[in-house]
């Protein structure tokens, strides 16, 4: 470029307050439903415990929120439409500690910038009537009716940029919008009744009620019904400043889409990155293809530990301990979803909170040690397997006469029942106290061979293999401090990872199991994870990868023939299993037909 070029460059100038109002409201008004957003969260930072949403035309024409909060006073109503004032924080302190939703004074403002807003109000100590204040008239507020609270009225939203306008979709598509931000909102708070009309009809009625009765209202009871409860973390027994509570549905109940997902940093929707990868690693040994997990989950933590004031839709967040939150986070997930749907004793219950998850273990008796650094480790392994029915048998001490006995007598059958008979080569069927079950005979072995073998292996911790030639290759800078932060974490893994130079490491060790991965590929993984996250799950997914692989080849085939106590012994390991609902690639193992069903069948009682 030319020096005329630069010489003809404009120069810097403040933007006239018009212009600066409408860019902000490019943050905070993307659309109808971060209207919608906005507006909710300050009806619940003034107390409400009613609120009612009303749209048209997607929200483009109308958009008004009506609450019963504390309202208010009418000297504060021409304030409440001026940028960045709030009465919700006063200082850096504030700031660092927020435990409202909304708190920046950014919404009223930069909804009034591009639309016509008017304010009605009624605060305790404006006495006998509410106050009207119409952003457009700059007048005075005017005296109005209205019993108690706020109601914000949005109108012709974006009449004055028309060029923002043609983005929208249309009114059904900016109306689904607004729903789903409904929902979100609705969802974190069970005491507030809620109500949504739309084009003048009503849409969605929430009464308050308690966590598991507006999660099922608004998830569906079918994802009640299947989802595991999980409480973990602090409360009124302990201390600990961390907590977790909600439903996560098993991966039979997963989704082609991940619309039935939702997170929570104390009561606000979030879509963090760290929290995704967490819930991601917590699934990660049990969803089958593509499919998406469902859940509902709240993370309670202190207000100083996490900055909310990240983004301009308050989605996103930061952790001041990170790897912690990981941590925690997964590892409560990984032991809801762990525990066998017949070792729970019982489904979500209602109540403000979901209930409290014991601490489930899942022994599983005599396993089998595998020396797989021998060459025979292969060949001991098939032999474990083909033989894991008749030694189950026996350890179970579920003959062929007990097991008759059993099946004549439901209601002393264990969770999963006695087995009655084999179907095609290929299922068991077994008949317990509610009705009948199937098993998916393959399944459900290779689930239990597999988890015996990652037992196996972690009992024996994480072995190394010296390559024989030291891989070494160039790296980032970035990649280089990672090396030295972690190095214990590297080490614990199997690796033995060095600097070589001020842009080199060198590999001298990998994890045994994994000796025929590519050293470089697999350390730029596990330096990938380890730089996003603090943690990584790379070793590990390899590594239940080829343990997959083993236990799909050892588990028993379809069409074996197995005895009444082989049956047996099957469905007794299934219940001492963790995992054991579904198989290695995410399918389910067994199901359940309760005796109506049959009832229905055969017009029984009618």
């Amino acid at each position: 470029m030319s020096e005329s070029a630069f010489s003809r460059q404009p120069s810097i100038r403040l933007l006239p307050d018009p212009l600066v109002s409408q860019i902000a409201a490019g943050e905070v008004v993307e659309r109808p439903a971060s209207v919608l957003k906005e507006l909710l969260e300050n009806a619940l930072d003034a107390g409400a415990t009613s609120i009612h949403a009303q749209i048209e035309e997607g929200g483009v024409r109308l958009i008004r929120v009506t609450d019963n909060g504390c309202g208010i006073v009418r000297d504060e109503l021409a304030l409440a439409l001026t940028r960045h004032a709030t009465s919700k924080i006063a200082s850096l302190g504030d700031l660092e500690r927020v435990a409202t939703l909304g708190f920046r004074g950014e919404a009223l403002a930069s909804a009034a910038s591009v639309a016509r807003l008017t304010l009605t109000s009624r605060a305790a100590l404006d006495g006998g009537h509410a106050w009207r204040l119409r952003a457009e008239s700059g007048a005075s507020p005017e005296p109005a009716a209205l019993e108690k609270g706020t109601i914000v009225e949005i109108r012709d939203l974006y009449y004055n940029t028309p060029a923002r306008r043609k983005f929208l979709k249309s009114g059904a598509t900016e109306f689904a919008h607004c729903a789903e931000a409904f929902r979100r909102i609705a969802l974190a708070h069970p005491g507030v009744a809620f109500a949504l009309s739309n084009n003048g009809r009503e849409n969605t009625r929430l009464p308050a009620t308690d966590f598991s009765g507006r999660a099922g209202a608004v998830l569906g009871e079918e994802f009640l019904a299947s989802a595991r409860a999980v409480d973990t973390g602090s409360s009124a027994e302990t201390a600990a400043p961390l907590r977790v509570f909600g439903y996560c549905a098993p991966s039979a109940h997963a989704r082609a889409r991940g619309d039935l997902q939702y997170c929570y940093v104390n009561g606000r929707f979030v879509r963090d990155r760290l929290l995704g990868h967490a819930l991601r690693e917590a699934y990660r040994d049990m969803l089958h293809g593509g499919r998406y997990p469902a859940y509902c989950l709240f993370l309670e933590i202190d207000p100083a530990a996490v900055d909310v004031n990240v983004h301009p839709s308050k989605t996103e967040v930061r952790f001041r301990e990170a790897r912690a939150v990981h941590q925690f986070v997964f590892h409560a997930v990984q032991r809801a979803l762990s525990a066998s749907r017949n070792a729970l004793e019982t489904r979500p219950s209602p109540g403000n909170i979901p209930p409290s998850i014991p601490a489930w273990s899942h022994p599983v008796a005599h396993q089998k040690r595998l020396d797989l650094n021998s060459q025979r480790a292969t060949r001991a392994y098939y032999d474990f397997a083909r033989t894991a029915y008749s030694q189950s048998a026996a350890q179970s001490g579920a003959p062929g006469a007990a097991s008759e006995e059993g099946a004549e007598n439901g209601e002393t059958a264990p969770p999963l029942g006695y087995a009655l008979a084999q179907l095609h080569g290929v299922y068991i069927l077994a008949q317990n106290a509610r009705g009948l079950v199937i098993v998916d005979m393959h399944a459900a072995h290779e689930r239990i061979v597999y988890e015996k073998l990652k037992s196996a292996i972690d009992a024996r911790q994480a072995n190394r293999q010296t390559l024989l030639i030291p891989a070494v290759f160039s790296v980032t800078p970035t990649e280089a401090a990672i090396v030295e932060e972690h190095a214990e974490t590297l080490c614990a893994f199997g690796f033995d990872v060095g600097l070589a130079g001020a842009s080199r490491i060198i590999v001298r060790a990998v994890p045994e199991i994994l000796r025929t991965a590519d050293p470089e590929e697999l350390v730029r993984d596990v330096l990938d994870e380890l730089n996003e996250h603090g943690v990584s799950g790379a070793v590990t997914a390899r590594r239940n990868a080829f343990l997959s692989r083993m236990a799909c080849h050892g588990a028993v085939r379809a069409h074996r023939q197995l005895t009444l106590p082989e049956m047996n012994a099957l469905l007794r390991q299934m219940e001492t299993t963790e995992r054991a609902d579904q198989c290695n690639h995410g399918r389910p193992t067994w199901t359940e037909l309760p005796i109506g069903e049959f009832d229905k069948l055969f017009l029984r009682g009618r």
